[in-house]
């Protein structure tokens, strides 16, 4: 792809609507990384299927690969057949390389700081950036041994695990959910039962998914009696090898489903349903909120904004759906009234200082806002031309090319940088916007 894109501005749109734009987004980034880790940890071969494809998935894989696991993978029909060894690793030693697959860094890891073994792990930049320390603390308080190379808490490192040397934890969680995550997951491999305790309350819908695929791969997550903020993972149990059919992407339908206030026109995405277990769901009843309508339909949710393209601002806690700050903070400038983000100040922690990153962007084009350390309030105005900085981060990509189809002369640098996730963003787009002429 090229180094910068033009986005087509196409608002107002002109057309009688006599059937909702429709598109098919790629598999769940959040299920097929944990589908993957779940599926190296049962016992035999577990097929994978609606699989996204992308730079962090194949860095997974190929650390998956670089274990001694085999994988068989066909990414056209997007599938992938994983065979488990019921929680043994085959190798003792390996140098594996993450990217900047912050899911991957971090479900591995929390892996190798469990088993027996000594492992090297590399990322790219950007991931070198991004915390590690609260899950490595965790790691080194059961018995592993951690070597930096370079900063402490940081990547690279070598980690020396020593299996479960204490049945009671805690993990900070207030830097990423995926901590948590990460080791409820590997807590499978212990013979006695494993209770974990987070800090903080960041990122539990993520959590939710991490409980509700463990239990369909055999092992349910337990909460004691009065103890809700405690997880108990029984002892001696295994993971079942799956026919595993993926969720489609929330986070990516959501970019989609956004064009419904702000071109006024009905959206649906294929096979995405109110019963997802993504909580960017929650997005859609944000975008209710702003003056659309919503219907689950047999084909998908169909999402109708007003026809005028006339929507209202709003108050919004996105602590359950973060990865829609972005998306959020793109339709604002559009609203008749302002709107605050709340619950977001984790996401300077992501593959950008998200939260810097939108109140920049937002200024560059003349949008007035207020950044504050953990929210955001953004005044509605006529965005001018301006070439958006992405900071190598997909969302900033995704996100802003919304503004551009309602904003002249809007420039998204670095496109390229959406491989992350959705390698052909852009194109899916385009090929949505054909169906409006």
């Amino acid at each position: 792809m090229n180094d910068s894109y033009h986005v087509p501005c196409i608002f107002p749109v002109k057309k009688h609507w006599q059937a909702p734009l429709q598109v098919r987004v790629p598999g769940s980034k959040s299920i097929t990384n944990r589908a993957l880790l779940l599926a190296v940890l049962a016992d035999g071969i577990s097929t994978l299927r609606g699989v996204l494809f992308s730079d962090d998935s194949r860095h997974f894989l190929q650390c998956v690969s670089d274990l001694g696991f085999p994988v068989k993978v066909e990414e056209k029909a997007r599938c992938i057949e994983v065979t488990g060894l019921g929680g043994r690793l085959p190798r003792s030693e390996a140098n594996l390389y993450v990217g900047s697959a912050g899911t991957a860094a971090r479900f591995l890891t929390a892996l190798l700081g469990t088993a027996e073994g000594r492992f090297r792990l590399d990322a790219s930049p950007q991931m070198r950036r991004r915390p590690m320390a609260p899950l490595l603390a965790t790691l080194k308080e059961l018995g592993a041994e951690i070597a930096f190379e370079e900063n402490e808490g940081f990547f690279p490192f070598t980690i020396a695990g020593h299996g479960f040397r204490k049945q009671r934890l805690a993990v900070d969680i207030g830097q990423s959910s995926q901590f948590l995550s990460a080791l409820l997951i590997a807590a499978v491999r212990s013979d006695q039962d494993i209770v974990i305790e987070p800090v903080g309350r960041h990122g539990m819908s993520y959590i939710a998914i991490t409980a509700k695929m463990m239990e369909q791969f055999g092992v349910p997550v337990e909460t004691p009696s009065g103890h809700s903020d405690r997880f108990c993972i029984p002892g001696g149990r295994q993971y079942r090898a799956q026919d595993y059919r993926i969720e489609p992407d929330v986070s990516a339908a959501c970019y989609f489903y956004a064009l419904a206030p702000l071109l006024g026109c009905p959206v649906l995405v294929e096979d995405v349903h109110a019963d997802s277990m993504q909580g960017d769901i929650r997005f859609l009843h944000l975008l209710v909120q702003m003056g659309c309508t919503m219907e689950d339909t047999p084909d998908g949710i169909l999402l109708t904004g007003p026809s005028d393209g006339v929507y209202q601002g709003i108050d919004a806690d996105l602590s359950a759906c973060s990865d829609q700050a972005i998306t959020l903070a793109a339709l604002a400038p559009f609203a008749q009234t302002p709107t605050t983000i709340t619950g977001i100040g984790h996401i300077r922690y992501q593959e950008s200082d998200r939260l810097a990153a939108i109140a920049a962007e937002l200024s560059r084009m003349g949008i007035s806002c207020e950044e504050r350390p953990d929210s955001i309030t953004i005044w509605p105005g006529t965005p001018k031309p301006a070439r958006i900085e992405t900071y190598d981060d997909h969302r900033m990509a995704m996100g802003f090319s919304l503004v551009g189809l309602r904003a002249k002369g809007i420039v998204i640098d670095n496109p390229g940088c959406c491989r992350k996730t959705f390698e052909d963003y852009f194109d899916v787009l385009e090929g949505m916007l054909r169906q409006l002429t």
